[in-house]
């Protein structure tokens, strides 16, 4: 099956909804190669290291949730830019990004992808652009022996704790989460937003959550935490992130009929 790059943009520019989003940075191609598209490689930021394995894979099409340009950026080429561009350019490669609209689709997006592996179904979005996910386990996405879990009066599965929570998105994401404890007792509604949601944490808290999951933490947040009761779970930016773009991959791939690959680097922020 023969994909043209511009069939592929107008698909995703409709199947994202990217006009409904206010972002600060350009959704789409951001730099233009091959006409045809028949092997994507995804992964979570358009780093020189991401471009380079995807040279080496045979790629034409680079599928990111962080892309190369960002409000506030001076605009010139040199240093890293330079390196990227240089490299997407020789080697005629597509660089699609989208931000915003990925972390928010309901079926593609980094919240709905990072909540079926934490086992969390949503029931209400909050926050700016309803970004944020409120929502509660689900039985269905957990083996009955997780540690940690248990039924309350009414059946309905709940955490003991913030500790096995935490160590719950631990053990899911591959990486040790740092937590500041809030609530003290059971916890059963759980917000959570991916990447640098920080900002989101009082809505969230606003919105009945007993705990908050997100990618990073800054200094206010631990003194919300402790105040309002609500636990705070940071579990890494990119690690958070890596869920969306590989499930769109996957997609275009099931959809299109191209070849897929998406690849980790690896980044402990």
């Amino acid at each position: 099956m023969i994909l043209q790059r511009t069939e592929l943009c107008a698909h995703l520019h409709t199947l994202l909804e990217v006009d409904k989003f206010k972002d600060y940075c350009p959704n789409g191609l951001q730099v233009e190669g091959r006409d045809r598209v028949r092997r994507v490689v995804s992964g979570v930021t358009a780093s020189q290291a991401l471009i380079e394995q995807a040279i080496v894979l045979g790629a034409d099409t680079i599928l990111v949730h962080h892309g190369l340009f960002w409000r506030g950026h001076d605009g010139r080429v040199t240093g890293w830019m330079r390196k990227r561009l240089g490299l997407l350019l020789q080697h005629d490669i597509n660089l699609l990004a989208y931000h915003l609209p990925l972390d928010a689709h309901p079926q593609w997006g980094n919240n709905v992808q990072l909540g079926a592996r934490l086992g969390l179904v949503a029931d209400t979005r909050f926050g700016e652009q309803q970004l944020g996910f409120l929502g509660r386990p689900h039985a269905d996405l957990f083996h009955p022996d997780t540690e940690g879990l248990q039924r309350a009066a009414d059946g309905t599965l709940q955490f003991a704790g913030a500790q096995s929570l935490a160590s719950h998105v631990t053990q899911v994401m591959g990486r040790q989460s740092l937590l500041v404890e809030g609530h003290p007792g059971p916890i059963d509604r759980i917000a959570w937003c991916t990447g640098g949601a920080q900002g989101y944490f009082e809505a969230a808290i606003a919105a009945g959550a007993q705990a908050f999951i997100t990618g990073e933490i800054s200094e206010p947040q631990a003194h919300y935490a402790r105040e309002c009761g609500v636990a705070y779970i940071a579990c890494g930016h990119h690690a958070s992130e890596r869920y969306g773009v590989q499930a769109l991959g996957e997609y275009l791939a099931s959809q299109w009929g191209v070849e897929h690959q998406f690849v980790d680097i690896d980044n402990p922020a």
